[in-house]
């Protein structure tokens, strides 16, 4: 069965990367979530995509240079207006992770060091999954491979998986290279023939970031591992809808 992950949270429908968005994904049976972590001024392992708070927030300025305190006064839904009437605040990963011991999903951590290079990163979210002892449920991704080897070096328990935009020759021997248990491509760089090849050596396959109905209907088709996906409930509607179809 295609697992599927919550991008970012249902953020097709609620503010990215806040607990409300993570919660909504849940509530429509999503099997896991996808979110962000930076490291704020104060090294602490924020929930956010961009480098910046501009686009998500009232705010301004960069991670790196905000304090904890200073993104948890921004509003997270600044650009949500129907979600005016209760501010969603920037979380931290060990609240997501507190909620999630009330849960089962599985939870795609994708480390955002490709562009600034965070010192400390990769152990302070090996260290919290510890401490929760969510090994089995953690996968890690990142556009800086480097770091997923290093991942791999402190905590060999913990998933990997590299994520890339363009095509990749082999990819199930890449990932293998760098001890990778998965990929995470953009969709137009892997065909059909590459994500079975690809998952009949062992490797799973989650591409980003998958909205259109067709392209939900054809990875469940071809049985991906797993999509990564704004929109949960629709993908949850359409694979509901092929297992039905499979026992008539």
């Amino acid at each position: 069965m295609t697992i599927i992950l919550a991008h970012r949270g249902a953020s097709g429908t609620h503010p990215e990367n806040t607990m409300e968005a993570f919660i909504a994904a849940e509530k429509f049976g999503a099997d896991g979530i996808e979110l962000d972590v930076q490291l704020t001024a104060d090294g602490e392992i924020v929930v956010i995509h961009d480098i910046t708070v501009d686009r998500t927030t009232n705010g301004s300025g960069h991670i790196k240079d905000l304090t904890l305190n200073e993104l948890k006064n921004l509003k997270a839904n600044f650009h949500y207006k129907h979600f005016f009437k209760k501010a969603a605040r920037i979380p931290t990963l060990r609240e997501v992770f507190d909620w999630m011991s009330e849960n089962d999903l599985i939870c795609n951590i994708e480390l955002k060091n490709n562009s600034i290079p965070y010192e400390g990163l990769e152990e302070k979210v090996i260290a919290i999954t510890k401490e929760f002892a969510f090994e089995k449920r953690i996968i890690i991704s990142s556009f800086n491979h480097y770091s997923l080897v290093y991942v791999k070096k402190i905590c060999s328990d913990i998933e990997t998986a590299p994520l890339y935009k363009d095509l990749l020759y082999k990819p199930w021997e890449y990932a293998s290279s760098i001890l990778s248990n998965g990929i995470h491509p953009k969709l137009k760089a892997v065909s059909d023939s590459i994500i079975k090849a690809t998952m009949e050596q062992g490797i799973a396959v989650r591409p980003y970031t998958i909205n259109k109905e067709r392209d939900i209907n054809r990875l469940l088709s071809l049985n991906c591992s797993a999509i990564i996906t704004d929109y949960p409930e629709k993908a949850i509607r359409l694979r509901e809808k092929i297992k039905k179809s499979k026992r008539i």
